[in-house]
């Protein structure tokens, strides 16, 4: 079941993934499109067992200083920012006996380090800002994880993810390791498995729900995301894909800065390759390794990133 457990495990550490500068109001938002699809993405591990996920992002993205981008409850002439994130995630898969559906549950432990650029216009002027953060980022977990198999190739997972906001956050810089806000993100994933083809098909697609930054006043507009990975399995355990990611902001954000900037309203679109190698540790441990590269192609009032790179590493004990 090595290939269960790298879509279940790794599919909850990704998915939701944030800026750490900051939120929609800093232009992304939690979700780097392209990243919250894995191999069986769907399915709930059957067996009772416990797994453990790393994940390592690089993201380097920016908008354009023809833009106007909110931050931090102040107005930049556009953004750079360079994001790195390590990610540990722990997942149980409860032991629910026969039948069709499966139950786990979900902590992420993730650390950030961001660096980020901007011009501030105050008056005729026009000043530069450049600031780095590091340090934990905000914790997210999945109470419950539910996973139903329509057969043998066919699987269906439903939870919600909670970002709380645990991170160190300071208003007055555009660099902070928090986005200030608790985020609820109920999502569905599905895969199918063709083997006659030696194929599969993998999706999620949630919904992010943010509350207000209390200390800027920014409330994030509901974001909906959806990835989808076609994966051609090869010999010896090496499998290879393609992904399509979007972002796509549901309503306007609102707020003194967001009303100023007409809601803010954005999106983006991401594709590119990913290569896989599931194998297993002395002969007996399952080890599921990922690699992804997925820039964006196209996007308005989200960072553009060429470099977004996605390596990960599952293991269960």
């Amino acid at each position: 079941m090595l290939k269960r457990m790298f879509g279940a495990s790794v599919f909850m550490a990704t998915l939701g993934l944030p800026l750490a500068t900051h939120a929609t109001e800093g232009a992304l938002g939690r979700p780097i499109s392209g990243t919250s699809v894995n191999p069986d993405a769907g399915v709930v591990p059957p067996e009772p067992d416990w797994f453990v996920n790393l994940s390592e992002i690089y993201f380097d993205g920016s908008i354009s200083s023809s833009r106007s981008v909110p931050v931090a409850g102040k107005t930049t002439l556009g953004l750079d920012a360079k994001v790195s994130f390590t990610l540990a995630t722990l997942l149980k898969v409860w032991d629910t006996g026969p039948g069709p559906w499966n139950f786990a549950s979900s902590f992420t432990l993730p650390y950030a380090w961001t660096s980020a650029s901007a011009a501030l216009g105050v008056g005729n002027r026009v000043g530069s800002i450049q600031q780095n953060a590091s340090g934990l980022f905000d914790l997210t977990f999945a109470p419950i994880i539910a996973g139903y198999h329509f057969s043998k190739t066919d699987h269906v997972s439903l939870s919600v993810n909670i970002w709380a906001p645990s991170g160190k956050y300071d208003p007055s810089d555009i660099a902070n390791v928090s986005l200030n806000n608790w985020t609820f993100i109920p999502t569905v994933a599905y895969t199918s498995i063709v083997p006659s083809l030696g194929m599969e098909f993998d999706a999620t697609a949630g919904v992010q729900f943010y509350t207000r930054n209390a200390a800027t006043n920014y409330q994030n507009a509901p974001l909906f995301t959806l990835d989808l990975m076609a994966l051609k399995h090869l010999s010896h355990g090496v499998s290879v894909g393609l992904i399509v990611g979007t972002v796509q902001q549901i309503g306007n954000d609102s707020g003194p800065t967001a009303d100023r900037l007409n809601g803010f309203r954005g999106y983006d679109w991401s594709i590119g390759p990913i290569v896989t190698y599931d194998t297993k540790i002395a002969g007996k441990t399952p080890l599921s390794l990922g690699l992804r590269w997925v820039p964006t192609i196209a996007s308005k009032n989200r960072l553009s990133s060429t470099p977004t790179v996605m390596g990960s590493a599952t293991i269960a004990f």
